[in-house]
């Protein structure tokens, strides 16, 4: 890296800065203020073809300050975190506030929600990485996936690893620092036949360095996802069971939050308006946030309000049991913040798991998706289509690969018709789960279904 990050002198350095403007924003006058400050230095690596393409070292810092004046509230930020600059955005703040129009929800979240059980949880891993270093790593990933007989061709390899640390303050009295890393390392590849080309791509990611993947074992799994989509053809038009790979199901509880989501309810943007209590998926599912777990991807003893975290369940025996709600959102709705100020942390399904291959037999005859495009979630409605490849499937078994397809339902109705969860766990992410297996969607191919 381009020069010695100290966490723990960093932590310091922002906590007395957010301080600092706290103090400013009282003496010009704010009834109550809050300050975000962070700062992050990383080095990413991109290799092609065994050549190193770019090297990029960064060091980022801001500090963002919201004052409130009665119930009006003004916010501004910056990337320079000197004494003046913070006054000036202090000031900025201000002047903002003066001009807003009231809000009766605006304002802190109450004094005695703040966090007071601040451990260390186990997600500042600094890794001791020479550039060259780096770039080796990303060389021996990308050589063993083209070493891989079928692979012609490769858009690289790149490998990042940062640190920081981050603070967040306010006029109750609450400081909490949290400092954190996030290593991971990438590779896509091509393929080619007398059908065309085909891309695919694989990653690991960590905390801990340690706990990454081995390049030449990304490299190779790349390929090997690469191989298997050689000679795709359009699916059959109909209505067919959809397996989700695990990589995509994560995505369908980032729709579903969304839609817990307490800015969506409050605006009435949302297809679980009013749901609480309300039967969402089937008896035997559950999901849980659990922020307070060592060493996840998003950690965290206190969110974006200073609230202290702790473990909430959001669907109950298929119902849904809370929403997700920061301080604001909670008095728009008249309810108590969940904690969820900058959305939920570590997303942990309990429900019985089976293997890909039981998922498979079940099915019988339907599409597998492992990869999906476009933007098509309409979070009012629910409604959902896009674009999509996979494998069709046939008598349980994986038949050959699909492309230029689409697949469309509705949340709520796909989220009721889930009717299996693999136990092939995608652990990468902040939302850790298997393949989901729906009953019933809409598959749009090149032919009707027969």
């Amino acid at each position: 890296m381009a020069q010695a990050f100290d966490a723990r002198a960093q932590q310091s350095v922002l906590a007395s800065r957010a301080e600092l403007a706290l103090a400013l924003a009282k003496q010009r006058g704010a009834d109550a203020a809050e300050v975000g400050a962070s700062v992050d230095q990383g080095i990413e690596v991109s290799v092609r073809l065994g050549e190193v393409e770019t090297v990029e070292l960064s060091r980022d810092q801001g500090i963002a300050v919201t004052v409130y004046v009665g119930q009006r509230k003004g916010s501004a930020s910056s990337t320079d975190a000197g004494e003046d600059s913070i006054r000036a955005t202090v000031e900025q703040a201000l002047a903002i506030a003066r001009y807003t129009g009231e809000d009766p929800a605006s304002g802190l979240a109450d004094a005695a929600l703040m966090a007071r059980d601040v451990p260390d949880l186990d997600v500042h891993h600094p890794w001791a990485l020479s550039t060259e270093q780096a770039i080796e790593l990303a060389l021996e990933c990308e050589r063993a996936g083209r070493a891989v007989e079928g692979i012609t061709q490769s858009e690289g390899a790149t490998l990042s690893t940062g640190e920081g640390v981050r603070v967040y303050a306010n006029s109750h009295g609450f400081i909490g620092t949290q400092k954190g890393s996030r290593h991971g390392l990438s590779c896509t590849l091509i393929a080619e036949d007398e059908n065309g080309m085909q891309r695919d791509m694989d990653y690991t990611t960590a905390r801990d360095p340690a706990a990454l993947r081995a390049p030449a074992d990304v490299g190779r799994e790349a390929a090997r996802k690469t191989r298997r989509r050689l000679g795709a053809r359009r699916p059959p038009t109909g209505t067919f069971p959809v397996l989700f790979d695990p990589s995509l199901a994560g995505g369908l509880v980032g729709h579903l939050m969304g839609a817990l989501a307490g800015g969506a309810l409050y605006r009435q943007a949302s297809f679980l308006c009013d749901s609480l209590g309300k039967p969402l998926f089937p008896a035997w599912f559950n999901l849980e946030e659990r922020p307070m777990e060592r060493g996840a991807t998003a950690s965290s003893p206190f969110d974006g309000d200073g609230v202290q975290t702790r473990s909430n369940r959001f669907i109950e025996q298929g119902k849904v049991a809370s929403y997700m709600l920061s301080a604001y959102s909670a008095r728009r709705l008249g309810m108590a913040t969940t904690g969820n100020a900058g959305g939920a942390r570590n997303l942990r399904i309990e429900a019985p798991l089976e293997p890909v291959e039981a998922l498979l037999a079940r099915m019988d005859r339907g599409v597998w998706v492992t990869e999906l495009m476009g933007q098509g979630v309409n979070g009012v409605t629910g409604d959902y289509s896009r674009g999509a490849s996979g494998f069709w499937v046939e008598n349980g078994r994986v038949q050959y690969p699909i492309e230029e397809f689409t697949v469309a339902g509705n949340l709520e109705q796909m989220f009721a018709n889930l009717t299996g969860l693999g136990n092939d766990l995608d652990t990468r992410g902040s939302i850790h789960t298997g393949s989901w297996l729906i009953d019933a969607m809409t598959v749009a191919g090149n032919q009707p279904s027969v």
